[in-house]
């Protein structure tokens, strides 16, 4: 029995409810004499940061200047922890202490002093008081990484008063966040604090049981998050790069201090590689995905240069939801997934069964992606499904999304039965054949989509479908039907005739997209995920009138130069 949106909200307030009441309750009081305990007496050592480091960034903060999350807040002499800042996205950067990787390929007389200053401020202004977002779990867990990481930076050349005020801050933070770590809600942020405890339980002097209680924990959860398949349950592409920034580092401090290594690390690192390899088309790019962004060249670089699991990416990943068609220089990528929990759907998007699409390296067909720096109308604009490469009916998404401050933005309804199967024609020609049924409360159809991609790899053909649930064509009604392709702002489109378009990249390689079922219409769009911000694009739209039009059959080729 399918449950009605009215119960899935209730049951959900339930649920968040008691985990609130969980937490509260194990937490306790919080001040900062309940947390307070012994000082180390030095650092052992200072994991790697792999994250690229940027020098303009680090001449710009230098110059008492914060370029942030896309925001610059002028300093003037004053602290930043001082000022009003431009953005809650920004505060967490700025508290996290992030920027700091920045600074290690700044010039080495300077920056330390100028780090040490806006350290000092952090531990006088805010590392006394347990409260707001410096003291958020992912916040803290970023903070005591980035700590750690650059530390030779922040202590060059510092006096042992600095060092001690240093060593103790770290160790609060730490004891704090080892406390609150299993009442933080699911998904990358609790993985992301055992990842920070388990760092700072060899980077710092420990008993051996901490460092064993801690490798346990990071086990557990790690076991939890990272599916057999490799990807994260949050079936983010993007967080299997971000957690391979801390996890490598993380293995090879074990390693490098003689101690055991976590049982579930390096098996999970080695299912991480495949996933991500699944994610990447050919020009170096992931895909866009449920709340991924964009990614750097350089980023994906410096975490694949360590693969010794390299191979032909796997043709699906069946926990995570996702499917790949590729042949010659084309790959397809398909969502044939939903969230997998609801605590772990906040940035899940409303995209069951949208493709991309690359040929070489150039990106045709894509999603629009996250925004890694917008507002959250914006960022809920970007989860709907029109701002995917599939069909929307009525104008609706495929799932509903709460709106809910007390819920977050979670997924609580949708596609619940996703219909996947694959076939191989005799001539190395493979197609997929996908239904969800994220339509059917609301509208009593199915959606249905095929896609076969020819052995050279040189022709795509498509088919969108509507229907109920026994197979029966929609009569009647005036349900209408938006196909969308969002086009790449990197390419660019040449009408041919009502039916049919060029889509050409910069360096002259075209392909050609018809429709003979419906016009081929081209229409403004928006690109969420592009390293500039929020930019202009460009989409073509199939409209299907069901009545008239329950079925529409796409192709795309490419034309020989």
């Amino acid at each position: 029995m399918r449950l009605s949106d009215q119960q899935r909200l209730a049951y959900l307030y339930g649920r968040e409810t008691w985990r609130r009441f969980s937490r509260r309750l194990a937490v306790g009081r919080v001040s900062a004499l309940r947390f307070a305990g012994r000082t180390p007496d030095k650092l052992l050592v200072a994991p790697t940061d792999l994250r690229p480091a940027d020098s303009f960034t680090a001449e710009e903060i230098i110059a008492g200047r914060f370029p942030l999350a896309g925001r610059m807040l002028e300093c003037d002499g004053e602290s930043p922890f001082a000022l009003e800042l431009p953005s809650e996205e920004f505060a967490c950067r700025l508290h996290s202490f992030g920027w700091l990787r920045h600074m290690r390929i700044a010039d080495k007389e300077t920056a330390p002093s100028v780090v040490r200053v806006v350290v000092g401020d952090w531990i006088e202004t805010h590392g006394r008081v347990i409260a707001g977002i410096a003291w958020r779990p992912e916040v803290i867990a970023e903070r005591i990484i980035a700590w750690l990481s650059h530390s030779p930076v922040v202590l060059r050349d510092a006096d042992y008063s600095f060092y001690r005020r240093l060593l103790k801050s770290l160790a609060f933070q730490v004891r704090y966040l080892r406390h609150i770590a299993d009442t933080t809600r699911e998904g990358e942020t609790r993985l992301r604090a055992r990842i920070a405890l388990a760092m700072a339980s060899i980077a710092m002097p420990n008993s051996g049981s901490t460092i064993r209680r801690a490798a346990r924990h990071l086990d557990r959860e790690l076991d939890r998050q990272i599916l057999a398949d490799g990807g994260h349950v949050s079936r983010n592409p993007r967080v299997g790069l971000d957690l391979l920034f801390d996890l490598l580092p993380l293995r090879q401090t074990y390693v490098n201090l003689g101690h055991d290594v976590p049982q579930r690390l390096i098996p999970c690192i080695d299912r991480i590689y495949p996933a991500l390899r699944f994610f990447r088309h050919q020009g170096g790019e992931l895909a866009l995905f449920n709340g991924a962004t964009y990614t750097m060249a350089n980023e994906l670089l410096s975490v694949l240069r360590y693969d010794e699991t390299a191979g032909v990416p796997f043709r699906g990943l069946p926990q995570t939801g996702y499917e790949r068609i590729a042949a010659g220089d084309t790959t397809i990528i398909v969502d044939t997934g939903k969230p997998l929990s609801v605590p772990l759907s906040t940035s899940a998007t409303a995209g069951c069964l949208s493709l991309e699409m690359s040929s070489g390296r150039h990106r045709y067909l894509v999603n629009s992606g996250l925004p890694r720096f917008a507002g959250d109308a914006i960022r809920q604009l970007s989860r709907a499904t029109a701002a995917h490469t599939v069909a929307t009916l009525n104008d609706t998404s495929s799932a509903r999304i709460s709106a809910s401050r007390y819920l977050g933005p979670v997924v609580f309804g949708g596609a619940s039965n996703i219909r996947v199967s694959r076939y191989d024609g005799n001539d190395g020609s493979e197609g997929l054949k996908a239904s969800h049924d994220g339509y059917l409360d609301n509208f009593g159809l199915l959606y249905e989509r095929d896609i076969y991609l020819n052995a050279a790899g040189t022709e795509i053909r498509g088919r969108e479908r509507f229907m109920k649930p026994h197979g029966e064509v929609p009569a009647g009604g005036k349900d209408i039907a938006v196909v969308r392709f969002h086009i790449h702002p990197a390419i660019r489109i040449v009408p041919v005739s009502e039916h049919e378009v060029r889509l050409v990249a910069h360096d002259g390689e075209s392909w050609v997209f018809s429709c003979l079922d419906v016009a081929v219409v081209e229409e403004e769009d928006v690109f969420f995920a592009d390293p500039t911000g929020v930019r202009a694009a460009r989409q073509l739209t199939l409209t299907m009138p069901l009545a008239g039009v329950p079925e529409a059959q796409w192709l795309m080729r490419r034309e020989r130069r």
